[in-house]
């Protein structure tokens, strides 16, 4: 027998979503006003359109029971991405800088799910407002919108740990009060705050104001979209370089451990041992291609995507500086692959195959549980990695009793199953969709590339759509298809695949 599906209430809480996300529209449109650009018009209309089918879907869902069971907060969390990304695409597509609809819609999706692929050829000709609209959807997006609901919505009567728990990220998460909505709140306080030290540090390092606080949105939240054709390598200075890379690096780890930490309890970051993986991982790949880079006798020319060329250096000085970008080339590049932050300062494809495969193969790792990062995440990754060594262990002693424990605690069946099966269907969609795009025309390593950043939440990709390149000539379908795997891989596989399952609808 068929529940009754709460329907008021989806409608009800997609109406106050979208009222949120007019008030954030009218940051732009106060850009667009101030610069005394064009496109004024069509930011806010586009703030005015939100705001009326907001208040329409509010009107829809009055009345509405207010309880909301898995089965709702999975639809609502589905449901709150497509509707986001359909009227965050409008200032877009109405002002004529992405005129195509398709397109348009990709590059906001691309936004919200902190993806970093775009479509546009040279992103420095757009305007202030799409610029810094661009920028505050990634940063909207990194720490989930769902979560800002949590902190926000209880004035409407709504949020709840259902909203909670289908987006947060990795196997658990945790509260930091009995209160979710204080939670929420903490994370959001501590996610602002990362914001504009970082936005100030930037502009101190010597980026323009507006520069620093877009590129400050874009790294926090490990999105990538840049305000210049060039990303950050169209920025010479070490120090921003470091900066970007430091706190895209602060947002792969698990914000929780961040708060502590702010809180005087450094000790739960310390013994957390999927940090360590993390970090640890960071420090070897880092090392690994560091090392590769300066027997290339690496040298960056210019500021931009040129091609790393060999040059003959003599003394200790122009040594150590070889050894410096190096190390600060290979340290950018692990951690915004391995975070999936789609900024550039190098493109990797012109290094040695043996170096991208690497970066390849980072894709698909991530940052930590309860981070802004994409990819598996490591958590998984150690569950599985230990679950394989667990049951090698079980083979040579078959009566004995082994657990997989994560930070010395025992992991249960259901936990160690659970990422088996996300593992499985993790990659199942990366072959299902490298299958579509190739179907497509699109170049097998190109389409492996793509298929493994859309649903790693990465941007950047192989070949044609690597760092040096843009998804302006991906197939029409294909960029449907690398939508709903941004999609998917941004929701964690379970909360949409969870929608196609009869179960679900059942009571």
């Amino acid at each position: 027998m068929t529940r009754t599906f709460n329907w008021k209430m989806v409608f009800r809480t997609q109406g106050a979503l979208l009222g949120i996300e007019s008030l954030f529209l009218l940051l732009p449109t106060a850009v667009a006003l101030l610069s005394q650009e064009a496109d004024a018009f069509a930011f806010g209309l586009s703030t005015a359109i939100t705001a009326l089918c907001g208040g329409i879907f509010l009107r829809i869902g009055r009345h509405a029971s207010k309880r909301v069971t898995e089965r709702e907060g999975y639809v609502i969390v589905a449901l709150v991405w497509v509707i986001f990304s359909l009227f965050g695409m409008l200032p877009f597509y109405l002002s004529g800088a992405i005129p195509n609809f398709t397109d348009a819609f990709f590059e906001t999706m691309s936004g919200f799910t902190t993806t970093g692929a775009t479509i546009l050829t040279n992103i420095e000709s757009m305007s202030h407002a799409t610029l810094f609209w661009r920028s505050l959807m990634q940063w909207l997006g990194g720490m989930g919108i769902i979560v800002l609901t949590v902190a926000i919505l209880p004035m409407f009567g709504l949020g709840g740990m259902q909203l909670y728990s289908a987006e947060a990220t990795g196997i658990s998460y945790e509260k930091l009060s009995p209160r979710i909505t204080d939670t929420a709140k903490r994370l959001w306080a501590t996610y602002v705050l990362l914001t504009f030290i970082e936005a100030a540090l930037l502009f101190l390092f010597g980026m323009g104001e507006f520069d620093a606080l877009c590129h400050a949105l874009s790294t926090i939240s490990t999105g990538g979209f840049s305000t210049r054709n060039l990303s950050i390598a169209a920025y010479t200075s070490p120090a921003i370089h470091y900066t970007v890379a430091f706190f895209t690096l602060l947002g792969g780890v698990n914000f929780t451990l961040i708060i502590l930490l702010f809180r005087g309890k450094p000790q739960r970051l310390l013994k957390d041992e999927e940090t360590h993986w993390y970090l640890i991982a960071v420090g070897i790949a880092t090392a690994i291609l560091a090392v590769e880079l300066f027997l290339q006798n690496f040298t960056h020319v210019g500021a931009g995507f040129e091609n790393a060329t060999a040059q003959s250096v003599s003394g200790w000085l122009p040594t150590l500086q070889a050894a410096e970008q190096s190390f600060r080339y290979a340290f950018f590049e692990v951690v915004c692959t391995m975070t999936s932050c789609g900024f550039g300062l190098g493109n990797y494809m012109e290094w040695k195959p043996v170096l991208w495969c690497l970066i390849f193969f980072l894709m698909f790792l991530g940052g930590c549980a309860g981070s802004t990062a994409g990819g598996i995440k490591w958590v998984r990754t150690i569950v599985f990695v230990k679950n394989a060594l667990t049951e090698l262990r079980q083979r040579v002693h078959p009566y004995a009793v082994f657990s997989v424990n994560i930070s010395g605690k025992p992991l249960d069946r259901s936990g160690v199953q659970n990422v088996m099966a996300f593992l499985f269907f993790y990659v199942l969609f990366i072959i299902v969709g490298m299958i579509a795009f190739c179907a497509l025309g699109v170049d097998f390593t190109e389409a492996l590339g793509a298929a493994v950043s859309a649903i790693g939440n990465v941007g950047p990709a192989l070949g044609e759509y690597g760092p040096a390149g843009n998804y302006s000539a991906f197939p029409m379908v294909g960029k449907w298809i690398y939508a709903f795997l941004m999609l998917v891989g941004r929701l964690e596989l379970f909360t949409v695949l969870l929608l196609f399952s009869p179960t679900l609808w059942r009571k």
